[in-house]
């Protein structure tokens, strides 16, 4: 019997690598075998990456509602802990964006947590 060849079928999983590969330099988008490769490869450093830059946001965001509120004499920690104590649930992101975009609106925040802090002070 004629043996069956799957001529077709390679072409179509070929391009499919290659047209995921477009933009890599030299044989890494058109040698199939270091294509594939380097396809696995960039997905599993974009699947790692996602969830790293989360991290890196959440790291800045602290890094600017510290340097706001070390300018108005008060640590981040003693901040969060004051928001905390006076129920506002602002978020780190939002926090940081009022700090940069709003500093007045940010000056009041301090204020309530700075009462809210002198209020449950222990006696």
């Amino acid at each position: 019997m004629v043996r069956a060849r799957s001529k077709a079928t390679t072409a179509r999983r070929k391009k499919r690598l290659r047209k995921l590969t477009k933009g890599f330099r030299l044989g890494r988008h058109n040698l199939f075998r270091m294509a594939k490769t380097t396809l696995l490869r960039a997905r599993t450093y974009a699947f790692r990456d996602r969830k790293a830059k989360k991290r890196e946001y959440r790291r800045i965001w602290i890094v600017r509602i510290n340097a706001a509120c070390r300018m108005r004499g008060m640590r981040y920690s003693e901040f969060i802990h004051g928001l905390q104590l006076s129920h506002i649930a602002l978020d780190r992101k939002s926090l940081s964006e009022i700090a940069i975009h709003d500093p007045a609106a940010f000056d009041k925040l301090v204020e309530i947590v700075k009462a809210t802090l002198a209020a449950n002070a222990p006696k």
